[in-house]
């Protein structure tokens, strides 16, 4: 195995894999390896539709291998530690690899064992989450056999993987009961780790609607820290001025988990990562902020802009641009204003698509009202999207 590569990236999902085709399609000659353990690739944005019973979960899944690009090298190991000032890293059999250039794009880890009792009852109990390929079809088929009692959404108190997927599995939930004759019979709840719905006002005001609709019952500053599944319910403990460390039991009959996040512990306990875990970067160039030849995109990053896969189609170009710049010695000039979109479903046939930027200020596509719910952005994250992931984005051509 070759000890340097002239780029290495760390990552083969979504930011890694589409960056390495852009870089290619930029100048086929770069020697560009990417590091990643993974066996399979998989488009998450559908777990939300699957978990509502409308989208195939094995069409969300392919072998890693098939979507490298060619011209890349694919190093099937994991990373442990980083030599910035060597210009190296150290992957799990403590082989180490130089680089000239080097993107951090390992995405984000999933911490189910941050929730006692939540790994145990996965899957049983009525307790399910959308954010695995293992469990995401489970929380269709306590959803299909419910027709009364409580049904719990959970959001958790850490940044997450598209924030907009915690509520958008409970609107397509409260759209079901409703189709089903059973709302009325069943007492919808969201439990948040967050302040508020949701940080655009202008989407947000229409979300209030579809909770209303609902009769959906809202609470914040909670944090979720214990699953009991044989008795079905579930602690709480707040952290707002007025409920601070206040212990709360809910009984549920059914609940939908999204676990808590951070940067893999790779990152966290490197010499990349920023007091909050996340890769130290600069918000507009993407460039570390202390080792200049280290970048970082995705969820993994520092970017103080909501983790999705539309931010990082937006990321990526700015990222290739400024890794080449960097190569050849000249200044960095592109930059990345924060954009990120979360297809906010809610209901069968209904969506919102909300865009915005690092103010929180929309950036709209369409030129019509994305605050709406239409049936044509349901049917572009459901039709269209996956396609475009598939076909075009991982490819690096959009």
């Amino acid at each position: 195995m070759k000890e340097k590569h002239q780029i290495i990236i760390i990552g083969g999902g979504n930011a890694g894999l589409s960056v390495a085709s852009q870089l290619l399609i930029k100048d086929s000659s770069l020697d560009i390896a990417i590091i990643d353990p993974a066996q399979k690739h998989y488009y998450q944005p559908a777990w939300t539709l699957v978990g509502g019973g409308t989208f195939d979960i094995k069409a969300t899944e392919r072998n890693e291998k098939d979507v490298i690009p060619k011209g890349t090298t694919w190093i099937q190991k994991g990373v442990v530690s980083f030599q910035p000032e060597e210009n190296k890293i150290t992957l799990q059999d403590g082989l180490q690899l130089a680089y000239d250039a080097l993107i951090v794009a390992p995405g984000i880890q999933l911490n189910w064992d941050e929730v006692k009792g939540l790994k145990e009852n996965l899957g049983k109990n009525g307790v399910c989450s959308n954010y695995s390929f293992e469990t995401a079809p489970y929380t269709f088929e306590v959803m299909k056999n419910l027709k009364k009692g409580k049904a719990i959404f959970h959001n958790p108190h850490t940044p997450v993987k598209c924030g907009g997927a915690p509520h958008k599995i409970m609107y397509l939930a409260a759209d079901y009961f409703r189709k089903h004759g059973v709302l009325k019979d069943i007492n919808i709840e969201y439990w948040s780790g967050g302040t508020r719905l949701f940080a655009v006002e202008k989407y947000e005001k229409t979300l209030l609607n579809v909770c209303k609709r609902g009769n959906i019952k809202l609470n914040f500053f909670q944090k979720l820290v214990e699953i009991d599944g044989e008795n079905k319910r579930a602690k709480f403990v707040g952290f707002g001025e007025n409920n601070k460390d206040v212990e709360t039991w809910v009984d549920f009959d059914m609940i939908h988990v999204t676990p808590p996040q951070s940067a893999p512990n790779f990152i966290k306990e490197s010499p990349l990562a920023n007091a909050a875990g996340w890769v130290d970067v600069d918000k507009h160039t993407l460039q570390h902020v202390r080792h200049a030849n280290i970048f970082s995109l995705g969820d993994a990053s520092g970017l103080p802009t909501s983790k999705t896969g539309a931010a990082i189609r937006k990321q990526a170009p700015v990222c290739v641009s400024n890794v080449l710049s960097q190569l050849k010695g000249s200044p960095l000039k592109a930059s990345y204003n924060g954009y990120t979109s979360c297809p906010l479903v809610t209901g069968y046939g209904k969506l919102v698509l909300a865009e915005f930027d690092y103010n929180n200020k929309p950036q709209e596509t369409f030129p019509f009202d994305q605050s709406k719910e239409r049936w044509s952005m349901f049917a572009l994250k459901k039709y269209v999207l996956p396609w475009l992931y598939w076909a075009k984005i991982l490819p690096g051509k959009a």
